[in-house]
C-alpha cells in the first residue's frame, strides 16, 4: 500500500465510474486508481473484523485480486463501495472459515501428555483506547459492531453476511456494547 507517486502512469484523476469502466477494459493503471482510492478505507474494516494487522494487510491485498478477478461482473451503475464492501466481507469470513476447518484437521500426537492444544487467540482487552478495546471483543461480537456501528449494516443485512438470524446479529450487537461499556470504564 505505498504511495500514489510509485505509479507516475496513474495521475489520480477519473471517477470511480470511469476508472472501473478503463480498469473492466483492462487498464491496470486504471484498477490502481481503483486500488488507490479504495484500499485505506477496505483496509480499515478489515482490520476491524480481525483485529490483525498483518492479517488486514494480507485479506487487503486477497480481496483486490478477487475484485481484478471479478470486475467484470460489476454492473455500473450499482454503488460500487457496497460491491467492494461486500467482498471484502466474504473474503475475511472465508478466511476464518478456512482456518477452523485446517485446524479442526489437526491431529493430536499419540501420547496426550505431550499434545499442547492449539493457541485460541485471546486478544487483550486494552481500555481507554476504543480501537483496542474493540479488537479486544470476541469475534462475533466485533464483527456485529463493526458491521453494524461501523459499516452502517442492518441487522437482517448482517445475518446475511454471517449467516445468522437478525436476532442474533442484535444479541451479538447488544453483549459487544456492553463489553464495550465495561473495557472502557476500567
Amino acid at each position: 500500500m505505498g504511495a500514489v507517486a510509485a505509479n507516475p502512469a496513474w495521475d489520480g484523476s477519473g471517477s470511480v465510474d470511469d476508472l472501473i469502466g478503463r480498469a473492466q477494459a483492462g487498464d491496470v493503471d486504471a484498477f490502481e486508481g481503483v486500488y488507490r482510492q479504495h484500499c485505506g478505507r477496505v483496509f480499515a474494516l478489515i482490520l476491524r473484523l480481525t483485529g490483525d494487522r498483518q492479517r488486514a494487510e494480507e485479506l487487503t491485498q486477497e480481496t483486490f485480486f478477487k475484485v481484478w478477478r471479478n470486475l467484470g461482473r460489476y454492473q455500473a451503475g450499482t454503488r460500487f463501495q457496497a460491491w467492494l464492501r461486500t467482498i471484502a466481507i466474504n473474503t475475511v469470513f472465508g478466511e476464518a472459515r478456512s482456518r477452523a476447518r485446517r485446524r479442526a484437521r489437526e491431529v493430536a500426537p499419540a501420547d496426550p501428555d505431550t499434545w499442547d492444544p492449539p493457541d485460541r487467540q485471546v486478544e487483550p482487552r486494552l481500555g481507554l483506547d476504543l480501537e483496542k478495546a474493540v479488537a479486544g471483543l470476541p469475534a462475533g461480537a466485533r464483527r456485529g459492531f463493526v458491521l453494524y456501528e461501523v459499516e452502517g449494516m442492518q441487522h437482517d443485512e448482517i445475518g446475511r453476511h454471517l449467516g445468522l438470524a437478525s436476532g442474533t446479529s442484535k444479541a451479538q450487537l447488544h453483549r459487544a456494547r456492553r463489553l464495550l461499556r465495561e473495557a472502557l470504564s476500567s
